[in-house]
């Protein structure tokens, strides 16, 4: 008998890596556009610069999904997740006024179970199809002892290309001008460790349970929405833009107000979901509104006389204004 130990005997399986590859070719090429360049398997990914830029910069923004993986491996709920994490990197590149051009992501796990992997990555896809933008590349990675065998982590990174000259939107903010809140699809991807401490410590509730109809799993996994395309095209009506995400309104608005300049929003204006309503009956309203976007997934500074044109082509909705003062929000 062989004393010898292969790599498959340690734990990574080479074969089951190639095979993956294989599985995921169709989904990855259906994001493609005519800026990529060359196809799946080299070094690195390729991809042409639009034209048309008279000072393109390019934006990079990376992120994850947080414990709501958690919720998709224990659930076995496995494609959505790839949207969520799209979503959170390509939603931040908008509020620099860049346009996603290519995403890359990372897949760590204990052991690569190709069928689970192949899901996300089928949303992942489904991702970038939404925000317009290339899966270009990526890297699966199998750590065993690292990870246990049915946990996996993610990351992603968004590269998008923006108009120097239109980058600062902080100088653009000036009191007088409206809040237009778009509506989030749910908790998106932030505050789940708060969300799985009360269903599943406090409550002692299963993933299979009803909440407002459905499984909670499904309304725990409904993923983050993303608002490229609305962004694109109403961009030229925008003055600047707030991604509600961890931290909620009062940490993330502020970021695009200059030093003279508080938001005033109206909270009975916030159309919450029901899965914040209920989330605050345990939860101080305080820590509510720094934890969760409480069904607002972004925000849009917007001139008073945009503001028609913007309600009319989207299911944006008024929720405060910009006036004198320090800089901050004000919940009122």
């Amino acid at each position: 008998m062989s004393d010898k130990i292969s790599y498959k005997d340690a734990g990574v399986d080479i074969d089951a890596g190639n095979g993956f590859i294989e599985d995921i070719k169709d989904d990855v090429k259906s994001t493609f556009d005519s800026n990529v360049i060359g196809g799946i398997g080299s070094f690195a990914g390729a991809y042409a610069l639009p034209s048309g830029y008279k000072e393109p910069v390019i934006l990079s923004a990376t992120d994850g999904v947080g414990t709501k993986l958690k919720i998709a491996i224990e659930s076995k709920k496995l494609d959505t997740v790839g949207i969520d994490l799209v979503a959170m990197c390509v939603n931040d590149l908008i509020c620099n006024f860049g346009t996603p051009a290519f995403f890359l992501d990372y897949y760590a796990t204990g052991k690569l179970i190709r069928e689970d992997a192949a899901q996300v990555v089928k949303g992942i896809a489904k991702g970038c199809r939404e925000a317009q933008c290339a899966l270009i590349g990526g890297e699966t990675a199998e750590m065993p002892g690292m990870y246990s065998e049915n946990d996996f982590d993610l990351a992603g990174f968004a590269v998008g290309i923006a108009e120097k000259s239109e980058m600062d939107r902080v100088s653009l903010v000036k009191k007088g001008q409206v809040l237009l809140a778009l509506p989030s699809s749910g908790i998106h991807s932030n505050g789940y460790s708060l969300v799985r401490k009360i269903f599943f410590d406090k409550l002692g509730m299963n993933y299979s349970d009803d909440f407002n109809g459905k499984p909670l799993y499904e309304t725990l996994l409904t993923p983050t929405r993303i608002y490229v395309k609305e962004f694109k095209e109403n961009k030229d009506n925008i003055i600047a833009l707030a991604h509600i995400t961890g931290g909620g309104i009062v940490e993330n608005l502020p970021r695009v107000l200059p030093e003279n300049i508080k938001a005033v929003v109206k909270k009975d204006a916030i159309k919450r979901l029901p899965i914040f309503e209920f989330l605050s009956k345990f939860v101080d309203e305080d820590e509510m509104y720094r934890t969760f976007n409480m069904g607002v997934g972004m925000i849009w500074v917007v001139d008073e006389d945009k503001v028609d044109d913007i309600l009319k082509n989207t299911d944006a909705y008024i929720i405060g204004h910009l006036e004198s003062g320090k800089k901050g929000v004000e919940l009122i």
